[in-house]
């Protein structure tokens, strides 16, 4: 990961350090805690937390490539046709394992992609975690819960909006980069003029 940031801009490489931060707190709650999934081993694996910052540093490389550049329109109609209609299927009482709760994550992403600030970053994060999610799955490497521990709805495994939470981290890392990046400069400000340097030795 560290090697894949060089060469961003300082924006970017505090978004993806915030994403980190931000997922790896939620994994531990959504799936230690909550039991919303389990890993193989019923932990949060090693390579769950700088993955997270992979994908959402590939989601960013994607949002802004020519075929995304060029084709905003066709990829959102593409995202939103085919995971629609997996969300609708997962609710129409043909599948063995309903999956309500996929249905108003795909839901929330619509949101998102209405009023979010990078339309395109969360487009191509739904996109990529969620083939991410269904081949964790199909191997074995985590597993969703059949109910949703919180709104005891049936889920699928994996749920058909997952890559809604994958968009919430983006949205996070995308909002906190900003106020992050300006505290980190009025403190080296603070520190540089002295006063810190008082205020310690006066300790």
């Amino acid at each position: 990961l560290v090697a894949l940031l060089i060469g961003e801009t300082r924006e970017t490489r505090t978004q993806v350090a915030i994403a980190v931060l931000f997922a790896t707190i939620g994994e531990h709650f959504a799936s230690i805690y909550m039991g919303g999934y389990t890993y193989r081993f019923e932990n949060v694996p090693a390579y769950v937390p700088p993955g997270h910052g992979m994908v959402y540093l590939t989601a960013v490389a994607l949002a802004r490539s020519a075929l995304f550049v060029r084709h905003p329109g066709k990829i959102a109609l593409f995202v939103i046709g085919v995971w629609g209609t997996w969300s609708l299927w997962g609710v129409s009482g043909y599948p063995n394992r309903g999956d309500w709760v996929g249905a108003l994550l795909f839901a929330i992403f619509l949101v998102w992609l209405l009023i979010g600030r990078s339309p395109m970053v969360y487009l191509a994060a739904f996109f990529i975690t969620t083939w991410l999610e269904l081949i964790g799955t199909a191997v074995g490497a985590w597993e969703w819960a059949s109910i949703d521990p919180l709104l005891g709805w049936p889920q699928g495994n994996p749920p058909s909006g997952a890559g809604a939470w994958y968009c919430l981290v983006d949205a996070v890392a995308i909002g906190g980069a900003g106020p992050t990046l300006r505290g980190m400069k009025r403190l080296a400000h603070w520190y540089k003029s002295g006063w810190g340097l008082r205020k310690i030795g006066e300790s």
